[in-house]
């Protein structure tokens, strides 16, 4: 999705995104290894050290699959704040990674996609749901 330059720290993840509704909707289909490799072709897309998106992805959704019956039953609202602690988890990760890899230093705009993830996670979801009953995706 293209954005301006000034709205690119804002950006959400909506790879990790579309894949914990994903995990959370059909666990059985989508499970840590699917996660594994779109983090890789994401990896190799992005030019980012090839091996962190793989691992951050694969532990979100181990932790979204595991507790999906859970997640299901909570209001959209709770699992939007569930989802930010989801995407805080991932990018505390993704910074821990490179900032060993690469040594980049903390910065607080790194959080930003955590808000705009959580405040998506309704259009998210309600937008992949409406093509998960249409097109019978069980």
């Amino acid at each position: 999705m293209p954005l301006p330059f000034s709205f690119e720290p804002f950006r959400p993840d909506w790879v990790l995104l579309v894949l914990m509704y994903w995990s959370l909707a059909v666990p059985h289909r989508l499970n840590i290894g699917t996660a594994w490799i779109v983090g890789l072709l994401i990896d190799l897309a992005s030019g980012s050290p090839l091996g962190v998106n793989s691992l951050t992805y694969s532990i979100c959704i181990f932790v979204t699959a595991s507790n999906f019956q859970k997640i299901r039953n909570f209001s959209l609202w709770q699992q939007s704040l569930l989802i930010g602690l989801f995407l805080t988890l991932y990018h505390l990760m993704q910074f821990w990674l490179n900032h060993f890899l690469l040594g980049v230093y903390f910065s607080p705009h790194y959080l930003w996609p955590v808000l705009t993830g959580m405040l998506s996670w309704v259009w998210v979801f309600l937008l992949l749901r409406k093509y998960r009953r249409h097109f019978r995706i069980r």
